[in-house]
């Protein structure tokens, strides 16, 4: 599995489908709403990366949040606190060019 479909498999579950738990990798993840805003967040992991989806918060000025304010399914994901990639009615828009989960593959490569 890519980064980009285990993305849209947390965003169909916790967005489309309105689960309470996501199913990643053979384990779940719970689904919350955030205390404040109520907006939907979970926290998984894929290839030892912990990642963070966070529903688009309609209420912002981005161009994210206009097309959530248009009924658009929108899902924000972090890695380290960095925005690292976004699901809108299932397309992947990726930030960061980092493939999530070599990092640590990465930096134990270039230590030999």
């Amino acid at each position: 599995m890519t980064i980009e479909e285990a993305l849209v498999a947390v965003w169909r579950q916790a967005m489309v489908d309105s689960a309470d738990t996501v199913e990643l990798g053979g384990k779940r993840f719970p689904v919350h709403l955030t205390p404040r805003k109520k907006l939907r967040e979970v926290d998984f992991v894929f290839r030892d990366q912990p990642l963070r989806g966070l529903e688009q918060n309609p209420r912002t000025g981005s161009r994210w949040a206009e097309m959530a304010r248009s009924g658009a399914k929108v899902m924000q994901f972090l890695s380290e606190g960095r925005y690292v990639g976004v699901v809108a009615d299932g397309k992947v828009t990726m930030y960061s060019k980092t493939v999530i989960g070599r990092r640590k593959h990465n930096a134990q490569s270039k230590k030999k």
